[in-house]
Parts: structure tokens; C-alpha cells; sequence
């Protein structure tokens, strides 16, 4: 069914296997052993696929993506053998991009607030780009990288997003001008502007604003003699069709705004930091229904009769701790089971795996009556899930498994090519 990559940990299928199959291999495996253990498989060629979509509809937009979003090795491998470039808020995330062989031109550290000793890592190691949004900002730079290359990142409206970013970072308008003079007095370079609308962006509106104050900021820099020639548009994009609004909806918003205030012929260098949209359909998680509780409520109906409610309360071996924490998009189990279409649904509560009341999967949903020992499947959780996993109460994550479909891994030998990136034999001599 699979042939193994083993320097890169994942598995290609083979023709007409999907990542589905695999998932389901594995329940049946599992079942025979009684092993319980939650796992999910990480589809690579979806990873593949998404960035083929980026390309069509933001050409101009070269990506780099949020390592802090899923840092899982076979996924940042897959996406610098795509010819990506990579957001890093560490240095760790440096060193760890740095030892796959990315090249430090396409990294920028993009973290507004940099603890000294990682400043002086990246400088170190050749790191240029960074962001700042302060004057002590500055100073530090000044001091410890006077050669780096910084990005002015401005506070954008991010309030109709998932996790706001603008209260913790970003120079409003007013303050851009006095940054700008201070980087001047320090000989520290800017080399354009960047910003972040938040993380699960679903108001298009707001990088059409950013884009344009942007344009303002630019202008700031260019009268105080700075050569600006990047703008940084930042993350926000949708990963899943299940959310609100759909990428090419955002992408074709952002392709008007940007042809406005900074059209080709203006020479500018436009980026992005996209991390949810590569990866969010990627992975699916399977958890293990480890308990159930059932609970009968009975009322008196208007002609006296009798009514009866079920409620079933189940447990799975993964939860808010683990691997099920992240929001966005909604958590939608769906149950690995032959379930006929006219099968009864109940009101039903996922409760995770601690000894915590927090941590519940979801306070409401429909599913079948199902059997301890039953598997529940989530699917779209690829983004802000495995980083943000704990260990909490003793609990091990998810088994990772990561696989690449025939068709995903012919394609990535093609882009390899045309990108004259490493050969097979030599990706599998350095990895």
C-alpha cells in the first residue's frame, strides 16, 4: 500500500490510496491489537496542492510561511522543497529551518519584540529581514545586528478575527514617522512595512485598509531617504472550506488593493505569512471514545404523557490539552462507523481525556449512540494543534503519521526540478 521515505518520515501511497485509506488501516489494525492509542495522519499532498493554489490566485505574493503554526518536520521539509519561505519568531525556528538546508534570504524573523540573545543568533547565522514596532526595539537592534534589514510592522483593524494581533503588536500611523527617524539616527536600514490582520481573518475589508496605510507608511520612509521595497501583507488566510469566507474570496480582495497602491511597475517586493491556510486540511485526527455516560431526563408532556431525553456524555483519549484545542475552524467529530442515514442522533458533549472540567472537546453536537471503544475522527485540525499540545495530567499526544500521495509526490519532483532544488538521492543524503 505505502513505499517509506524514512529520512524524511513519511510514506508515499500508491496510486488511487488516500489519506482517508490509511486512516482507516490503521482503526483496523488497531482494533486487532486493542491498542486505543489516538493518532492522526498528516496528508502532504494536500500541502502540495494548497500551495499550487496560492500561486494561481496570488501570484504576486510570495509566501513565507508561519513555522509557529505546525512545526512538524516532514511539513516544513515539504514546503522548502516547494521553493517556500519561512516566517520564524525564534531562533530555535530558525535553527531548525536552518538545518533542512533553507538559506537564510529566504527567512525573516518577523517577532516585533526579540529577546537579545536571538538577535544576536540570527545575526549570526545570517538572518537579515526583521520586524519591529518600537523605538527599544530599535536600540537593541542597533546594538547587536546595526546590518539588519528591518520591516515596520504598522497596527491594522483586526477585530472581526479569530485571535486578534493588534493589541499586542503594531505602530499606529502617528508613531511611524518618529520610529522611522529614530532607525535614521541609528543607521539602522528599513527596507519596508509589514502587518497582520489576525489569525482567522473574516473580514476581506481589513487587508484592504492595511494595505493602504501601508501605502501611507511607504511614503514616510521613501521622504526620509529609506530604499523601501517590501510590503509584508502577513497571515489571516482561511484554511478549510468550512470557515466563513473562502482564500480566493480574500485573494481577489487582495489583489485589487495591492494593484492600487502598489501596482508591478512599482518595483515592490510583496510577501506573505500565511501558516493555517497551508496546513489546517492537511491533518486528521482519530481519538478513542475511552468512556460514555448516559443520562435519561423524563418530563410531562401537555396531555400528560411521558417524554424522555437522551443525553450521552463521551470521553476520547484526546481533548484541549492535547491536540483538539484549537477553535477555528469549528470542531466537527464525525464517527467511524457504518451509521445508517435514518439512524437516531442524540445531544451529545466530548469530554478529553484530564481530570480537568476545562478540558472539553465540545459542548454540543449530534451524534449516533456509540460504543466505548468506538473511534471519532476530526478532520481540518492541521493548524495551532500539534505546537499547542500539552502533556498535561500525563497524557501523550496523538501518533504522528505522515503520508504524501502518489500524485502530491510526483508533482513535488516536478516543482523540484523546475526550482533546480536537491534530487531524491540527495534530499535522502542530507535529511
Amino acid at each position: 500500500m505505502e513505499g517509506c521515505v524514512n529520512e524524511t518520515n513519511f510514506v508515499i501511497l500508491e496510486e488511487g490510496v488516500i489519506a482517508m485509506d490509511v486512516i482507516g488501516q490503521k482503526i483496523n489494525e488497531k482494533k486487532l491489537t486493542g491498542n486505543t492509542d489516538a493518532f492522526y495522519v498528516a496528508d502532504l499532498g494536500e500541502v502540495i496542492k494548497k500551495h499550487h493554489q496560492w500561486k494561481m490566485a496570488l501570484p504576486r505574493v510570495k509566501p513565507f510561511y508561519a513555522v509557529k503554526c505546525n512545526d512538524s518536520k516532514p511539513i516544513v521539509w515539504t514546503l522548502a522543497q516547494l521553493g517556500i519561505s519561512f516566517d520564524c519568531a525564534s531562533k530555535n525556528e530558525i535553527a531548525m529551518v536552518q538545518d533542512i538546508g533553507v538559506p537564510p534570504e529566504r527567512i525573516i524573523y518577523a517577532h516585533p519584540c526579540k529577546e537579545s540573545s536571538h538577535i544576536k543568533f540570527a545575526a549570526t547565522n545570517g538572518i537579515q529581514m526583521m520586524t519591529f514596532d518600537n523605538k527599544d526595539e530599535l536600540f537593541k537592534i542597533a546594538r547587536i545586528h546595526p546590518t539588519a534589514r528591518m520591516v515596520l510592522r504598522i497596527v491594522t483593524n483586526d477585530a472581526k478575527s479569530f485571535l486578534p494581533l493588534s493589541m499586542k503588536f503594531g505602530a499606529t500611523l502617528k508613531e511611524c514617522r518618529q520610529l522611522m527617524e529614530c532607525a535614521k539616527a541609528l543607521c539602522v536600514d528599513i527596507i519596508g512595512v509589514s502587518f497582520h490582520v489576525g489569525s482567522g481573518c473574516t473580514e476581506p475589508q481589513a487587508f484592504v485598509e492595511a494595505i493602504a496605510d501601508s501605502r501611507i507608511v511607504f511614503d514616510i520612509g521613501m521622504s526620509l531617504g529609506f530604499h523601501m521595497n517590501l510590503l509584508d501583507i502577513g497571515g489571516g488566510f482561511p484554511g478549510s472550506e468550512e470557515e466563513k469566507i473562502t482564500f480566493q474570496e480574500i485573494a481577489a480582495v487582495i489583489n485589487r488593493a495591492l494593484e492600487l497602491h502598489f501596482p508591478e511597475a512599482s518595483g515592490v517586493n510583496i510577501i506573505a505569512e500565511p501558516g493555517r491556510y497551508y496546513v489546517a486540511s492537511s491533518l486528521t485526527i482519530a481519538a478513542n471514545i475511552i468512556g460514555r455516560k448516559i443520562t435519561i431526563d423524563s418530563t410531562n408532556s401537555n396531555d400528560d404523557e411521558t417524554e424522555t431525553k437522551k443525553t450521552i456524555m463521551y470521553y476520547v483519549n484526546d481533548g484541549r490539552y492535547g491536540s483538539l484545542k484549537a477553535e477555528q475552524p469549528p470542531i466537527k467529530p464525525i464517527a467511524f462507523k457504518k451509521v445508517s442515514p435514518d439512524q437516531q442522533l442524540f445531544d451529545t458533549k466530548l469530554w478529553g481525556p484530564t481530570c480537568d472540567s476545562f478540558d472539553y472537546v465540545i459542548d454540543h453536537c449530534k451524534l449516533p449512540e456509540l460504543e466505548i471503544g468506538d473511534w471519532l475522527l476530526f478532520q481540518n485540525r492541521g493548524a495551532y494543534t500539534i505546537t499547542l499540545a500539552s502533556k498535561f495530567n500525563g497524557f501523550q499526544g496523538p501518533i504522528a503519521n505522515f503520508v504524501m500521495t502518489r500524485e502530491g509526490w510526483e508533482t513535488l519532483q516536478k516543482i523540484k526540478q523546475e526550482n533546480q532544488l536537491p534530487t531524491e538521492e540527495q534530499v535522502q543524503g542530507e535529511i
